[in-house]
């Protein structure tokens, strides 16, 4: 009796897992889009003030609930000698957001060659474009580029319930469920 009852509370107030891994290059606002999105979704957390986040060496982690479903957002350092890590966490997650610092031109050229590398590229004048034009999918995979300011918050919740509903509707990794 007590495993039948157990089984139904996992199954009523479970929550999917999901991995998502934030990239772009050294001071893109990856770390300032975590805290923005955790300071939205985690009630009473206050977290760091944003004008005192530094350079991150590493790894940060969130975890929020976007309805049914948990978010587990890895947060990469950027600088050139920490990318080669990024590697180590694609066979692991659901989602990709890449940052890119939209004042800086030169970031926008290096992220652009970054891309290059990478078996899915996309060109140059997609990636120039990227904050006057949305694109639904790129091959079979969910894609859309948004515009947000994680300082100010604009954008970051369309952003994430927009990936959090295209990873539940994407089995295509295994799902971890999580009790709540």
């Amino acid at each position: 009796m007590f495993s039948l009852l157990k089984g139904l509370w996992e199954y009523f107030f479970r929550k999917d897992e999901y991995f998502v891994v934030i990239l772009g290059l050294d001071n893109a606002g990856k770390t300032t889009f975590l805290e923005t999105i955790k300071r939205r979704y985690i009630s009473n957390y206050h977290g760091m003030p944003l004008e005192k986040i530094s350079t991150t060496v590493g790894l940060n982690v969130g975890r929020i609930d976007v309805g049914a479903q948990r978010l587990v957002l890895w947060d990469l350092g950027g600088q050139q000698d920490l990318q080669t890590l990024w590697n180590e966490y694609y066979a692991e997650c659901h989602g990709v957001v890449y940052m890119i610092d939209s004042c800086d031109r030169h970031a926008l050229q290096i992220s652009a060659e970054t891309f290059s590398k990478k078996q899915d590229a996309l060109p140059l004048t997609e990636v120039e474009s990227a904050f006057d034009t949305s694109v639904e999918s790129i091959g079979n995979r969910d894609c859309r580029i948004q515009r947000v300011s994680a300082l100010r918050g604009e954008g970051v919740f369309e952003g994430i319930e927009w990936l959090a509903q295209r990873v539940k509707e994407k089995p295509n990794r295994p799902l971890k469920p999580v009790k709540t």
